[in-house]
């Protein structure tokens, strides 16, 4: 396996597009098309442009793309894609660029020119979205496991990494504009990757992201309240996430229907939808049975239409991971490909996925404290890892977390008071500040976790302080688990960012204490 730093991907050998079909294509209109024009790639940045490219300059909050249209121009780009204000923006600068001007806003037609650009309008690959609050990265890494196991070779795009078959990129792209998702998928199937699974936020389908992507099968697991700060309120983010099933964007759906909101989305997809439940009396096409939780996996038996049927394990706790790899499975049988299938290739159902910075665990097991890294940072997240680790923990459950700053603050106290109820112990550390004071964003999670009346509360503003308190505390048996930074590596504070690793943190401070080698 190899990695590599990208700030898109691409195809290796990209097929010109004749500038003139372009604007044919699309109805746009152009102040000069040359003869024999072509452009091999598509940026929104004009740092990541590339010799061949159609720059997209779209209007900003604070400044127009077309501002930087000279810079791009000298990267090598050989057109640029933008609105009316964007082509005299470009001509007042003295920009030699051809502009291609479209009527409508240019983010609308970004995906399928994109598309059309990197031929990824029919892709020759099964392609599987999934929505949610929380697990949507446990869901993609899951969904690339059990095509391996079918016989496929996966790639994926998830918060964490990309990877295209056996190959890590690491990009600095954190969710892949229009551009950028769909070079990815076109260096995808020049590797020879034939199923896909993609992470899908709320965010992506609200601003059109995904467009030109065409899912085989998308899914929905959980809603609870996040990203409030950009959405509003739940309803406008709900709605967010009910936009994906539409046929626009996919053929087919699976639903997780335990919640309102599951339930809710069933009734109101435009595209056919296939039930899961894993609450015993729920009406659903297929239903979810956990049989063994311990605190090194859980054990699961699935069952669903035509006598179909999975007995099956993940090597990670948590009811959640089971129904996530439920959600998969039925995913993977929506888009045609059996059950039987995906069981040849596994050893006695056990599905061997890694998840980067998803309840990792950091120690090796033993006598000693396990301690675990995760992402999760809502109150839905906490309250199922929670909810889990306190069935299956031997001993005390010592939590750590922070919460982001210039982000969605109702959310804190909350996250807080569901900490101090299902935990021991909290530790409520920094996570990134940004430009908030951090003690200001402590003091509402500590408000929140004391207000519950049962866990021992703790604050400890430095990180790399607050893993040794946790493990100062530890005795054996007992399990710690930080929330927050999963497999980042960096903390931002006051506009900088600041090398920090929680994974290599944690490493080295089990080491300290003897308990790794």
């Amino acid at each position: 396996m190899s990695t590599a730093d990208a700030l898109s991907i691409r195809p290796r050998s990209p097929h010109p597009i004749a500038i003139a079909d372009l604007v044919e294509r699309f109805g746009l209109e152009a102040d000069a098309t040359p003869d024999g024009l072509v452009v091999t790639g598509v940026s929104l940045d004009s740092r990541d442009v590339r010799p061949g490219d159609l720059y997209v300059g779209l209007p900003g909050a604070n400044r127009h793309g077309a501002d930087f249209a000279a810079q791009a121009a000298a990267a090598g780009a050989v057109a640029m894609l933008s609105d009316a204000a964007g082509g005299r923006l470009a001509r007042d600068a003295g920009v030699a660029l051809p502009v291609l001007v479209s009527a409508e806003h240019p983010r609308t037609i970004l995906g399928d020119v994109s598309a059309f650009v990197y031929g990824t309008a029919d892709l020759d690959a099964k392609v599987f979205g999934i929505t949610g609050t929380n697990g949507k990265t446990s869901v993609v890494y899951l969904l690339a496991e059990l095509l391996r196991a079918a016989g496929f070779t996966p790639g994926l795009s998830s918060t964490a990494e990309r990877r295209i078959g056996d190959e890590v990129i690491v990009s600095n792209l954190t969710s892949p504009e229009t551009p950028e998702l769909h070079g990815l998928l076109g260096r995808m199937v020049e590797s020879g990757v034939d199923g896909v699974a993609l992470e899908v936020s709320a965010h992506a389908v609200e601003r059109h992201r995904i467009d030109g992507v065409q899912f085989d099968v998308v899914a929905f697991n959980n809603f609870s309240q996040d990203h409030l700060d950009d959405f509003g309120d739940m309803e406008s983010y709900f709605s967010a996430k009910l936009a994906l099933f539409a046929p626009e964007h996919a053929a087919r759906g699976v639903v997780v229907v335990d919640s309102p909101h599951g339930q809710r989305i069933a009734r109101e997809s435009r595209i056919p939808v296939t039930r899961l439940a894993t609450e015993y009396g729920q009406d659903a096409d297929w239903h979810l049975a956990v049989t063994r939780e311990t605190i090194d996996g859980v054990s699961f038996v699935l069952q669903g239409p035509e006598g179909a049927r999975f007995r099956g394990s993940v090597p990670m706790f948590g009811r959640f991971m089971a129904e996530n790899a439920a959600l998969a499975l039925i995913m993977l049988h929506e888009a045609g490909i059996p059950i039987a299938q995906v069981e040849a290739g596994l050893e006695r159902g056990r599905i061997p996925v890694y998840i980067p910075g998803r309840l990792e665990e950091m120690s090796s097991g033993g006598d000693g404290p396990r301690f675990y890294v995760d992402y999760g940072h809502t109150p839905g997240a906490f309250q199922a890892m929670l909810e889990a680790l306190g069935a299956v923990a031997p001993g005390r459950v010592i939590f750590m977390f922070g919460a982001d700053g210039d982000r969605d603050t109702t959310k804190r106290e909350e996250m807080g008071r569901i900490a101090g109820a299902l935990a021991d112990v909290v530790i409520i550390c920094d996570y990134h500040p940004r430009s908030e004071p951090p003690e200001s964003i402590r003091a509402q999670l500590l408000a929140g976790a004391r207000s519950a009346n049962h866990a021992e509360v703790i604050e400890e503003g430095d990180p790399r302080t607050a893993i040794r308190l946790a493990l100062s505390l530890a005795e054996a048996g007992d399990v710690i688990l930080y929330a927050g930074p999963g497999h980042e590596d960096y903390q931002e504070v006051a506009g900088r960012f600041l090398p920090y690793s929680a994974r290599d943190e944690v490493r080295g401070a089990l080491r300290e204490a003897g308990l790794l080698p």
